[in-house]
């Protein structure tokens, strides 16, 4: 090592353990905070992290909760057991459920251990409920990684955990409580599996708890599932009776709760009443909109209201401790400041013999990356003037069908409605028999009516334009499904969207429908829809052959091009996951274009 290596290393070593903090006495202060912890104040402690769970504050709940923890460990039981439940239950509602399920577990496991070992004299609190508890959450924790995985070993530890809840034998009002929820999760659970006659006896059990204790807004919630299962059977008469009971029942509750679950009621029950052909759904499903709509306007105004009342606090705070800071670290900085300072000068002595070949090896490498950057730009320049000349053809395409719909539909039916109404009247016209010429006028009239209907419907779709997307993706998927081909649904919360924006979501799926059907050789296809985060998140998946990614997105034959350019100008992401003989499985996420407000 020559001489300044050496000078180098010395002042290196200088400044690292100079602005080393004094770890030794930070863990001591630590370990004297979690021994003057007693009974009563653990107890205020967990209350207190309670309060923060409530209100959703889940990053400062679950950083309190963890110390908590540690501190009732090896001085108090009961609080430990309710901390560590405490702690699953922040995963499990922000949707980590593998991480809360070691949680419950844990929880499960020391409470059984402790109630053979201890006298239950010992326990000075209710073990037997948050071990119910600790059950449900585990149950519910498997379900959603179920719906979420499909993996078989979550499915088997869904049913074990539930019939844990179901088979305990307490039976007070909490315990009857969580046995109503379970049975209206697996409800839930056996209409994903398709087994409407088991989620129809579930339902009907969690129903009847609910009535039993008096709690109108959880049975409304019953009766909306159990209408639902006659709505997937397409009983929709009994279907529309259960929803409209359910919405008697809650008519006078204006809770948040209520108003949501009335939401969804109205929704659904709209629906049923459309396939019943009972127009009055349109009103239904306005009102439904209306309440999403004035929901989520309350939720931003709360979310704005938090902040601002939680920024002037942590502002404070914030403050306060860096003012602090700057005091700790005021020494470490001048003498960091003079080691720094002499570090550069070496370094730049070190480094300045060689700045020539470097400045000249830059300049090279510089030259090479903007010959490469002017070829990406006209290559991108070249990419988006295509994806502009294509979207606009669709965007032409879809305005056109839309003007020829509505000119068919609200022009050309209604002269023909006209011109037959006073054939009508012509008829009454004749006493005797009418002549043969004005029956079969009428008749190729009305038959020219329902040829410009079915034509109206082709171009866009009726459903779509009345009732939304979620409607108009089912009545596709109705349409479709055949002897040779069933198409499910499973489509979670969504409401009215800015109509082009509609339009052209509809249409991208349609164009993957029509895909499955023309090449893919599937028994079996499954369209899922959710809302997130302002986005909506498709899922398209089919049974069938698959095919080679390489080869024919180079084709225009499956429009995959047409589909990608439509995207990328809603400025949304697409991918596909296939392969020979494998199935397909195509993911779209557009972000959301809000419908205007009058």
């Amino acid at each position: 090592m020559n001489f300044k290596d050496k000078i180098f290393l010395f002042l290196f070593l200088v400044i690292v353990f100079k602005t080393l903090p004094n770890r030794k006495e930070a863990v001591s202060n630590t370990a004297s905070f979690y021994m003057q912890l007693n009974d009563s104040t653990l107890i205020e402690k967990l209350q207190d992290i309670n309060k923060v769970y409530e209100e959703k504050k889940f990053d400062l709940a679950l950083k309190e909760a963890f110390v908590l923890l540690d501190s009732s460990r090896n001085n108090n039981r009961e609080i430990f057991y309710k901390t560590n439940y405490l702690i699953g239950s922040i995963f499990y509602e922000t949707l980590s459920f593998k991480d809360g399920i070691k949680y419950f577990r844990a929880n499960v496991n020391g409470l059984l251990k402790d109630s053979l070992l201890l006298d239950t004299n010992k326990f000075n609190f209710d073990s037997n409920q948050l071990l119910l508890q600790n059950y449900l959450r585990l149950g519910s924790s498997y379900h959603k990684l179920k719906e979420r995985e499909f993996l078989q070993k979550y499915r088997d530890s869904t049913l074990y955990y539930y019939n844990k809840v179901i088979d305990f034998n307490d039976l007070d009002n909490s315990s009857l409580e969580a046995k109503a929820k379970t049975y209206s999760n697996l409800s839930a659970f056996y209409i994903n599996d398709s087994l409407y006659d088991l989620a129809e006896k579930y339902v009907n059990l969690s129903i009847s708890i609910h009535k039993s204790n008096n709690d109108k807004l959880n049975q409304a919630a019953g009766l909306g599932n159990l209408a639902s299962i006659y709505l997937i059977k397409e009983d929709f008469n009994l279907a529309k009776k259960i929803y409209l009971e359910g919405l008697d029942l809650i008519k006078n509750d204006n809770s948040a709760k209520a108003i949501r679950f009335k939401a969804s009621l109205y929704a659904n029950l709209s629906w049923a009443m459309y396939k019943l052909k009972d127009y009055k759904a349109y009103e239904f499903q306005e009102i439904s909109y209306d309440i999403k709509d004035e929901l989520r306007d309350t939720e931003i105004r709360g979310i704005v209201k938090t902040i601002n009342a939680e920024y002037d606090v942590d502002t404070a705070k914030k403050l306060v401790l860096k003012e602090e800071e700057n005091k700790r670290l005021k020494n470490q900085r001048t003498f960091g400041s003079l080691g720094i300072g002499g570090l550069i000068i070496i370094i730049t002595l070190l480094y300045a013999l060689n700045f020539y070949k470097l400045r000249q090896k830059n300049l090279s490498l510089q030259l090479s990356q903007t010959q490469l950057v002017q070829l990406q730009n006209l290559e991108k320049i070249k990419s988006d003037s295509q994806v502009r000349i294509l979207n606009a053809t669709i965007d032409g395409k879809e305005s056109e069908r839309k003007q020829i719909a509505e000119t068919l539909h609200d022009s050309v039916s209604a002269l023909l409605s006209s011109a037959n109404l006073h054939l009508q009247a012509t008829r009454g016209l004749f006493k005797g028999e009418t002549p043969v010429e004005i029956d079969k006028t009428q008749k190729i009239i009305k038959e020219a009516s329902q040829t410009i209907r079915d034509l109206s419907h082709t171009l866009v779709s009726s459903v779509l334009l009345k009732f939304g997307l979620k409607y108009a993706i089912k009545d596709m998927a109705d349409k479709y499904s055949n002897s040779q081909i069933k198409i499910d649904t499973r489509i979670g919360e969504t409401r009215r969207y800015e109509q082009n924006f509609e339009i052209k979501a509809y249409n991208i799926i349609q164009e993957f429908i029509n895909n499955i059907l023309k090449h893919s050789k599937a028994e079996t296809a499954m369209i899922k829809l959710d809302e997130a985060d302002g986005k909506l998140y498709l899922r398209i998946s089919d049974d069938g052959i698959g095919f080679d990614k390489k080869k024919v997105i180079s084709k225009e034959g499956l429009g995959l091009n047409q589909i990608d350019a439509r995207i990328q100008m809603m400025q949304g992401e697409f991918n596909i996951d296939t392969s020979l003989k494998n199935g397909t499985v195509v993911k779209v996420v557009l972000p959301i274009l809000e419908k205007i407000k009058n």
